[in-house]
């Protein structure tokens, strides 16, 4: 008799419903990016440049922006498989060094991959790929060859066919199932998805959010779903977060945020999206010219170079994410009020 997939969440949730999962402050990661010249200054590449939010538990958050934004960066030093320059975790009331070691950090946070085929050892069955992790944490052979079998199941696969397979005989969906599996051996409670289903054609895309859906609701996961394609994002998630060159730039509830952008970088994201119908045909570019060199980003908003709106204020100082709703906010001059700009409001929302 198989034994039961136990989840973790209900051990562990130590802060309740009130207390994010996971609180991001200040994360910082530059990059070298040489010198101006033989005797010149070193060049820095400010991938991620102050990042701060929170991931409740039980939703998924959404990430999105353009190539470069700093998306997958960030992902990779939540988990750190990259040492920060800066800034602050905490998981669950736990600050990530003091109070929580990383190796039980990654127990509880787990990440699946874009490239399914480069996420799993070549050498390894997909039973030993799955089984692997809890192995190094202490489960005994069996158990964990047991647990894998039963995860196999869970994400749509037949363990007495795909068990023994290695990856090379598998196709890009299947390998992808296998990487949601191998993710959940250790019953984390956030999974980080970066672009786990850009790689995939339509319809497998469509069935693995379907399986991602139905796997959070069965163990109680929060995900963090980082991903182009912003049809995707919108189905997926409860909340976006919209980033430009290293910067979150505005926050907040999925529809709100599609109904009603208040940075003008976002308007001009939703307004790039392919769309059917031919009387919504985009017909010129909602946003003109290349992202600024992260090397040198322009000063004030980011986006102020090719921001229709600009005005001097942009240009002179950086603006903060300022609250326009319950849970909505932007870092945009025109939200801010008495921020200088023609176009911000005079008076502060009301409580």
């Amino acid at each position: 008799m198989r034994r039961k997939i136990n989840t973790l969440a209900a051990t562990d949730d130590v802060g309740g419903a009130r207390q994010p999962l996971l609180s991001i402050r200040n994360l910082t990661k530059h990059f070298s990016g040489g010198r101006e010249s033989l005797f010149g200054k070193k060049r820095v590449v400010r991938a991620v440049d102050g990042v701060s939010f929170d991931i409740a538990k039980g939703e998924t958050l959404g990430v999105v922006g353009e190539s470069g934004c700093g998306k997958s960066t960030t992902a990779r030093l939540l988990m750190h498989l990259m040492p920060l320059d800066a800034g602050e975790m905490i998981y669950d009331g736990n600050k990530v060094g003091p109070d929580l070691s990383l190796r039980e950090l990654r127990r509880r946070m787990q990440m699946v991959f874009q490239d399914s085929y480069a996420s799993l050892n070549p050498r390894l069955t997909i039973e030993d790929s799955i089984a692997f992790g809890p192995k190094v944490h202490g489960v005994d052979d069996g158990a964990a060859r047991l647990l894998a079998r039963d995860l196999l199941v869970k994400v749509g696969l037949d363990a007495n066919r795909f068990a023994n397979r290695y990856p090379h005989e598998l196709s890009g969906g299947q390998r992808q199932r296998v990487n949601i599996a191998r993710a959940l051996a250790l019953s984390p409670r956030l999974v980080i998805l970066d672009e786990a289903v850009s790689a995939l054609d339509k319809s497998v895309e469509a069935q693995v959010l379907n399986l991602l859906n139905d796997l959070k609701r069965e163990f109680g996961l929060t995900y963090l779903f980082i991903s182009h394609d912003l049809n995707v994002v919108r189905y997926i998630s409860d909340r976006v977060l919209v980033m430009y060159l290293g910067e979150v730039v505005e926050i907040g509830p999925v529809e709100e945020l599609w109904n009603s952008p208040r940075h003008p970088y976002t308007t001009a994201l939703f307004a790039a999206m392919p769309t059917l119908d031919p009387d919504r045909r985009t017909t010129e570019a909602p946003i003109a010219g290349d992202p600024p060199n992260p090397i040198n980003p322009p000063s004030g908003c980011r986006f102020h170079t090719r921001c229709p709106f600009a005005e001097a204020v942009c240009s002179a100082t950086t603006p903060a994410l300022y609250a326009v709703g319950p849970a909505h906010q932007a870092a945009c001059h025109m939200a801010i009020p008495g921020s200088g700009h023609s176009k911000a409001p005079k008076e502060a929302m009301a409580a």
